[in-house]
């Protein structure tokens, strides 16, 4: 059970930030969707921390990718996006007030917290453009010693996946969501998989927290597929942090 979230709001110069997509953000309303998904965050039972916005970092909301936390340690990633190497510093003072045991991916290696994947006591971790095949072996030598198992999904030849949580999410007994594209992977086999229709691709990334799924809106064969499987969801507006090729999951942490 997930009992802290910590989360930062975008700076109003948000738009300014990575992105593949077109058009900029609303700026207004993209703080009106981190305040609801906040609010979420805490109707699932989490203490949320508040970070301020950070303008010297416009993706810096995204702060899952600067970190992973699990019960008893802390990993500072290094993000693959030179623009976002800093952000490790404004993170490691918050995650220090939570964890007395933190490991930290070195040089050479680079690791995006969006590539790892949680199922249980396994770590999926996506060898992509942001996250190299250095900083995803560091990571698997930090979940060993701590006695977690790992393997690597390789997805660099997918052009429309940033991160690999962006075409899966873990959602608990056994069930894996999964985009189409990542339905046949050898590496997920032996996993109860929930495909997403192309045409829903981006409400791949949902994310579970605790008795509940938090799931983009927009999206109803998804939304009618969960619920009839007995998943408790809450629907939630992001289409501000879509177009900065961001999703439920990476605007927080959660431990």
């Amino acid at each position: 059970m997930f009992k802290t979230g910590i989360v930062r709001p975008p700076g109003r110069n948000f738009a300014d930030g990575l992105t593949t997509s077109e058009g900029p953000p609303d700026y207004p309303r993209a703080l009106d969707q981190h305040g609801e998904y906040c609010t979420a965050l805490e109707y699932c039972g989490l203490t949320v921390l508040l970070l301020p916005p950070d303008l010297a970092y416009p993706d810096s909301t995204f702060v899952e990718d600067v970190s992973i936390a699990t019960p008893s340690f802390a990993i500072l990633t290094r993000p693959g996006a030179k623009s976002r190497a800093g952000e490790i510093e404004t993170i490691r003072e918050p995650i220090g007030r939570f964890f007395q045991t933190i490991h930290e991916i070195e040089t050479p290696g680079t690791l995006d917290g969006g590539d790892v994947c949680q199922a249980g006591t396994h770590f999926f971790t996506g060898i992509s453009q942001r996250t190299n095949e250095d900083g995803a072996k560091q990571l698997a030598s930090f979940l060993s010693r701590e006695g977690y198992t790992s393997s690597f999904v390789d997805i660099r030849g997918m052009k429309n996946t940033l991160h690999l949580k962006s075409d899966v999410a873990y959602l608990g007994d056994n069930q894996l969501l999964v985009s189409q594209a990542m339905a046949a992977r050898k590496e997920f086999r032996g996993y109860d998989l929930i495909r997403v229709l192309p045409e829903e691709g981006y409400a791949a990334n949902c994310v579970r927290v605790n008795d509940y799924v938090l799931v983009p809106d927009g999206f109803p064969r998804l939304e009618g597929e969960l619920t009839r499987r007995g998943l408790k969801i809450l629907l939630l507006a992001v289409s501000e942090f879509r177009k900065m090729d961001g999703g439920l999951s990476c605007l927080s942490l959660r431990f």
